[in-house]
């Protein structure tokens, strides 16, 4: 006692003392700078992403010129430019696109390709909300037609923080690992088996000897159970401390572990080493999109714990709107009824760039892109045989060739790439056939047995036809040629007097854009056309009158607008209308759609959707051509154009929204 007073005479505090002080004084940092955020209003950003979408079907063609000629309402032609007046000559000046290194608008155009969208967005946290005794726990929500969705939360853990609760888990590791669950380890066999050896040497002797005993007559011979001579080497106390320390597993956990390490359900937990600036998170979500699902808004909230105690809610930033553009929005309600003759025999049309090694004709799935190409071609095949509503009759195949050549030798050459091309996917039908009936259903009946329900399929015709040399596609290309001067398309079209195709194509070769035509559209001319017979099924008239409504058109509606764009594509296939090329167009069968508009009368409709393919194909003329023509016919695609990723590319491009106003808007003076 007098050398405890001695001590404080000398004023040497006590250990315990220094550890309040340090409690105190890490408690009053904390609060301190906790205060510095609630005054400072220092908060997280939720920013849009700067990150361009890599959905391959949203791909756009980078602009290859900064200009494009345009007509306005009186046929005038006007030149489209990116260009601002030059404030000292009055002129205008050709401007250069930069990218914008920083996003800073509080919403975004999304497009729904097949269903899903992306929401990407950036969660920011400035330095002065980074602690390494803290961390940081950020909760994304998803507001979607009235319902909120909680996202993966992000976490941003101090270096201090997580020390913390590494010790914490050594700490409950080393308790853990005093637990004995081996029951005996509490026995004492060496002075168990002394004891028997040096007094019952017959108990002993059961050592060795492989023969059972039961407990009964182990008792009966020599007055003791087993279990009351275990007992009697077994250490009580220490198996009763095991006990207690399994009691106190949950409670020790809770003392040693005070703010788990969790892995599950996390978009993102990292360990900040040291605060030396601004920690950003790129967060992208994929989005299933439903019907009438216009908009998304993501709201960002989050706390700051210390341990296990929170210390701040972090102030909820402004939310970031997303609006969403569906193809599917372009749907148009056409009650369609079978009072019109309904033709039992349906037609439906696709077109494949198969390519050929030249002056070959066999079909090579690892030339050029003939692997996708001929995929595709299998899918539809596959699709229309599966189809529930019409039999697959016959499929004509009509290979063309390019007038590169003697026509003898095209007419040849074209045949027996046809044949070939036939031969191929008879293959691929009959196969295919076979295996549905192969693997068809079955039933079990009352008497358990199992009797197969086989599959009837009818045969499959396939009719080559040959088209020697493609003239007409030719044709059609020159007509929309904007590179050609006027005099070279004329000189093209005087050629067509020649009868004589042979002769028609050496004149072509002495002039000078025929390299060009040659290079650009020859290859183009190369196509293999599949044109599919159908007939409904379970109809034996050719022609039915009636009044009903189409109840499959009308199914097939629904699922586009539903965005079930392959079951919508089953239904609508046969009746090739705008919205059957909506269907093609939302699984980026690109040329499938283009042939199915192209015969259709120019609505606003119509051009709208031509605009997208022809953007998607990289003909920007063509496409921005048809977009002013949609905004013409209705003014309320100068607003949706900024929705489609392929239109929205354009008007940057071009700064189509100037041009519109002035052509449409301007005030009449």
């Amino acid at each position: 006692m007098n050398k405890f007073r001695s001590c404080i005479g000398k004023k040497i505090i006590p250990i315990s003392l220094y550890f309040f002080i340090a409690l105190l004084s890490v408690s009053c940092g904390t609060s301190a700078k906790v205060t510095r955020l609630q005054h400072q209003d220092t908060h997280a950003k939720l920013e849009l992403s700067n990150v361009a979408n890599d959905i391959p079907e949203l791909s756009v063609s980078v602009a290859k010129r900064d200009t494009i000629v345009v007509q306005d309402a009186s046929g005038k032609n006007l030149l489209v430019m990116k260009a601002h007046k030059d404030a000292a000559s009055g002129e205008m000046v050709a401007t250069e696109v930069l990218d914008a290194a920083v996003v800073t608008s509080r919403f975004q155009n999304l497009a729904e390709r097949n269903g899903k969208v992306d929401i990407s967005f950036q969660i920011i946290v400035p330095e002065k909300m980074q602690d390494s005794k803290w961390q940081l726990r950020f909760y994304p929500d998803m507001l979607v037609l009235g319902d909120s969705i909680r996202l993966d939360p992000v976490i941003i853990t101090g270096k201090d923080y997580r020390e913390a609760q590494l010790r914490g888990y050594e700490q409950y590791d080393r308790f853990i690992s005093k637990i004995i669950s081996d029951s005996t380890e509490f026995v004492n066999l060496n002075q168990l088996e002394i004891f028997l050896q040096r007094n019952i040497p017959q108990i002993f002797a059961f050592k060795t000897d492989s023969s059972y005993v039961s407990d009964e007559e182990f008792f009966s011979n020599y007055g003791v159970s087993e279990r009351e001579a275990v007992e009697h080497y077994t250490n009580r106390n220490a198996q009763i401390i095991n006990e207690r320390r399994k009691s106190r597993m949950q409670d020790m956990y809770q003392k040693y572990i005070k703010s788990p390490i969790v892995t599950e359900g996390i978009r993102l937990d990292t360990v900040i080493m040291a605060s030396n600036g601004d920690f950003i998170y790129n967060y992208i979500q994929p989005v299933n999109v439903r019907p009438k699902m216009k908009r998304i808004d993501v709201i960002l909230s989050g706390e700051i714990y210390e341990q296990d105690r929170k210390v701040f809610d972090i102030p909820n930033c402004p939310p970031l709107t997303f609006y969403i553009s569906t193809l599917s929005s372009l749907a148009v309600d056409l009650d369609k009824y079978l009072s019109k003759v309904i033709e039992r025999k349906v037609y439906a049309n696709t077109a494949s760039n198969i390519d050929f090694e030249l002056g070959r004709s066999e079909v090579k799935t690892d030339l050029g892109n003939n692997a996708e190409e001929i995929n595709a071609i299998c899918e539809n095949i596959k699709m229309l045989i599966d189809n529930k509503f019409f039999d697959l009759d016959s499929i004509t195949v009509a290979a063309t060739a390019s007038p590169e050549g003697s026509l003898a030798l095209n007419s040849s050459l074209a045949k027996s790439r046809s044949t070939s091309v036939l031969c191929y996917f008879d293959a691929f039908a009959k196969h295919y056939t076979d295996s549905l009936k192969r693997y068809g259903g079955f039933s079990i009946g009352a008497d358990n047995k199992v009797s197969r329900e086989d599959q009837h399929f009818g045969k499959i015709e396939f009719n080559a036809i040959t088209i020697p040399e493609n003239w007409e596609d030719l044709d059609r290309y020159m007509v929309d040629d904007d590179f050609l001067s006027a005099e070279a398309r004329n000189s093209y079209f005087s050629f067509k007097n020649i009868v004589n195709l042979d002769e028609r194509e050496h004149r072509m070769q002495q002039e000078d854009w025929y390299n060009y035509v040659k290079d650009k559209y020859y290859p183009s001319l190369r196509t293999v056309k599949f044109r599919f017979f159908l007939h409904r099924k379970g109809m034996v008239k050719d022609t039915i009158h009636t009044t009903e409504l189409d109840s499959v058109y009308i199914k097939g509606v629904q699922f586009l607008k539903d965005m079930d764009y392959e079951d919508a594509l089953e239904y609508l296939r046969p009746y090739n209308d705008f919205n059957t090329a909506i269907a093609y167009t939302a699984l980026n069968r690109n040329r499938s759609a283009m042939m199915i508009l192209s015969p259709l009368e120019r609505t606003a409709e119509v051009n709208y959707l031509l605009a997208i393919l022809y953007a998607r194909l990289g003909e920007d003329q063509k496409a921005v051509d048809c977009y002013i023509k949609a905004c013409r016919l209705k003014g309320s695609y100068v607003h949706r154009g900024n929705l489609d990723p392929e239109i929205s590319h354009l008007i940057k491009a071009y700064g189509l929204n100037k041009v519109i106003d002035e052509m449409f808007f301007a005030p009449v003076l």
